[in-house]
C-alpha cells in the first residue's frame, strides 16, 4: 500500500503534501507508468484522512496529465517520459550551477566608477517618494509614452538649457534604463544595416554592445584631439560614438576645430550621424563646462547622450538621449510601440528632484567632495619621495585621470604586486583594441568610490610596489 508520513507536511494542506509527494515519486521513477494506484477509500483509510482530500488530490494530478482513471478500474500513473514536464525536471536534476569566484575585495579600488555610497541625497530622495505616492495615484496607474513621461522630459530639457546651453524640445527627449538599452534603440533606428564606430581606445562595454546585436563595429584610432578624421573617412563608418568633453579613458577634451570637423564629416552623408557620450559633464573642476557638440551642430547629426548614473547613483539606471528633430517622428514610428523601461513611479520622483532644484544642489555638493579627492590624490602624488615616478595627464575635467608610472617593472608584474597590495588599478592599455606600445605604463585612476581617509596610504602602497 502506497503511504506517506503526514508528519513532514509542514503547514501545507493534506492534499497539496500528498499531491506533491506522489509526483516527485512519479518524477523519480519510484511510480512507474501504468502502475495502480490505492483506490481513494483504502488510501484515505491508510492515512487516516478523509476521502475528499484524497479525491483532491488525485484530481489534481490528473488535470497536469500524471494520472489518468479509468472506469470502473481506478487510478494509474501516465507515461510521463517524453512530456516536457519530464524533460524539464531531468535537466534541472543534472544542471549543477557554475561555480563563480564572485568579485575579488581590493581596499582601494581605482578601478571602479562607481558612486560614492555616502553621498546619495536618501532623506529628499525619500520625502519626493512619499509625495510621489500620495499626490500622483492616479498617474502611477498609467502606462508612460515610448519616451517617458512629461514631466521629466520637461525637467530634462530645463536643465539642459541652463547648465549646458542646449535648446532641445522634451519631445527630442527619450528615457531609458541606463546607455546600454538606448544603444540598442539607436541600432534599431538608425539600422542593423549600418556601420558603427567607437573611439579607440575607449569604454569597452560600447563595442560589446554593438557587436552582440550583430552589426559592424570598427575601432577609430585617436590622436592628442580626438578621433582622427582620417581614420574615420578610411572605414565604412555611418555611426561613430564619441566623448567629446571628457573622453574615457585618456581625458581628452576634443578641441572645436576637431569637432566642427566631425559635423562636416557627418554632413556629408544622409546616412551619418555622432552619438555624443557626455556621461560626466557635469564634473569640470577647471574653467566653464565645455559646450556640447550638439549645440553647435546645425544640420541635425548629433544624437547626445547622458546619464544619471554619475551625479546620483549608477543603481539609478535612468539615462536619456536627445534626438536631432528629424529622427523624433521615425522613433515614434518605428519604436513608438515599446514601453518606457524606466518605472513611472522613479520618473516622477527624479522630475521632482530636478524641479525643485535638488539635482542642481547635490551636483554642486558632489563636484565639491570629488574635486577634494582628487586634489588628496594628486598631492600624495607630488609630495612624496617617489614624485619624480609619476606624470599626471587630464586632471582637470571629469571623475578620471591618467597616471605615468617611470617604472622597469612590466604591466603584468606591477598590476599583481598591487593586486597582492589591496590595490586596483587598470591599465591604459586595457581600452585598446590593439595597445600599442606607448600605452604602457599609463594607469586611469577613477576616484569616486574611493574613501578619502584610505587616498594617501594608498598612493604610498603604490609607490611601494614600483
Amino acid at each position: 500500500m502506497l503511504t506517506y508520513s503526514l508528519d513532514k507536511k509542514g503547514s501545507k494542506p493534506i492534499y497539496e503534501f500528498l499531491y506533491e509527494c506522489i509526483k516527485n515519486d512519479i518524477l523519480c521513477g519510484n511510480l512507474t507508468a501504468g502502475e495502480k494506484l490505492p483506490s481513494k477509500r483504502s488510501f484515505a483509510d491508510n492515512l487516516g484522512i478523509s476521502v475528499i482530500t484524497v479525491e483532491n488530490t488525485y484530481s489534481q494530478l490528473v488535470a497536469e496529465g500524471f494520472i489518468y482513471s479509468l472506469p470502473q478500474k481506478g487510478f494509474f500513473v501516465a507515461d510521463i517520459k517524453n512530456t516536457a514536464m519530464y524533460k524539464k525536471n531531468s535537466l534541472a536534476e543534472k544542471y549543477v550551477a557554475p561555480k563563480t569566484s564572485g568579485h575579488k575585495k581590493y581596499d582601494v579600488n581605482f578601478a571602479s566608477n562607481q558612486t560614492d555610497k555616502k553621498s546619495f541625497p536618501f532623506s529628499i530622495w525619500a520625502r519626493l517618494m512619499r509625495e510621489v505616492l500620495t499626490q500622483r495615484q492616479n498617474d502611477l496607474m498609467k502606462n508612460p509614452p515610448a519616451g517617458g513621461i512629461p514631466e521629466l522630459r520637461e525637467a530634462i530639457a530645463v536643465h539642459l538649457k541652463e547648465f549646458r546651453g542646449m535648446k532641445v524640445s522634451p519631445q527630442q527627449i527619450i528615457i531609458g534604463a541606463g546607455t546600454e538599452y538606448l544603444y540598442g534603440l539607436l541600432i534599431q533606428l538608425l539600422g542593423f544595416d549600418k556601420h558603427y564606430g567607437v573611439e579607440n581606445p575607449g569604454y569597452n562595454k560600447i563595442a560589446k554592445v554593438y557587436e552582440s546585436h550583430n552589426v559592424k563595429c570598427n575601432f577609430i584610432n585617436m590622436d592628442k584631439s580626438g578621433v582622427r578624421i582620417d581614420e574615420l573617412e578610411k572605414t565604412s563608418t555611418d555611426i561613430i560614438h564619441i566623448c567629446p568633453s571628457h573622453h574615457f579613458p585618456t581625458g581628452i577634451v576634443m578641441p572645436v576645430s576637431r569637432r566642427y570637423e566631425l559635423l562636416g564629416w557627418a554632413s556629408s552623408s544622409e546616412f551619418r550621424y555622432i552619438i555624443e557620450d557626455d556621461y560626466d559633464s557635469e564634473f569640470r573642476f577647471s574653467g566653464r563646462p565645455i559646450p556640447t557638440l550638439q549645440s553647435i551642430d546645425v544640420s541635425g547629426k548629433v544624437i547626445y547622450m547622458n546619464t544619471f548614473t554619475k551625479t546620483l547613483t549608477s543603481t539609478i539606471r535612468i539615462s536619456y538621449m536627445v534626438l536631432p528633430g528629424n529622427l523624433v517622428s521615425l522613433f515614434h514610428k518605428k519604436l513608438g510601440f515599446y514601453s518606457c523601461t524606466v518605472p513611472t513611479f522613479e520618473q516622477f520622483t527624479l522630475a521632482a528632484f530636478i524641479r525643485g532644484g535638488y539635482f542642481e544642489k547635490h551636483i554642486n555638493r558632489m563636484r565639491k567632495l570629488y574635486l577634494t579627492k582628487r586634489n588628496l590624490i594628486i598631492n600624495a602624488l607630488q609630495n612624496n619621495n617617489y614624485a619624480d615616478k609619476t606624470e599626471i595627464l587630464e586632471e582637470d575635467s571629469g571623475l578620471h585621470f591618467l597616471m605615468r608610472l617611470h617604472s622597469d617593472i612590466c604591466n603584468e608584474n606591477l598590476l599583481e604586486r598591487l593586486e597582492n597590495n589591496g590595490i586596483k588599478i587598470m591599465p591604459l592599455s586595457a581600452y585598446y583594441k590593439n595597445p600599442p606600445d606607448e600605452a604602457e605604463r599609463y594607469f586611469v585612476i577613477n576616484y569616486t568610490s574611493v574613501e578619502q581617509e584610505k587616498i594617501v596610504s594608498a598612493i604610498e602602497r603604490i609607490f611601494e610596489c614600483i
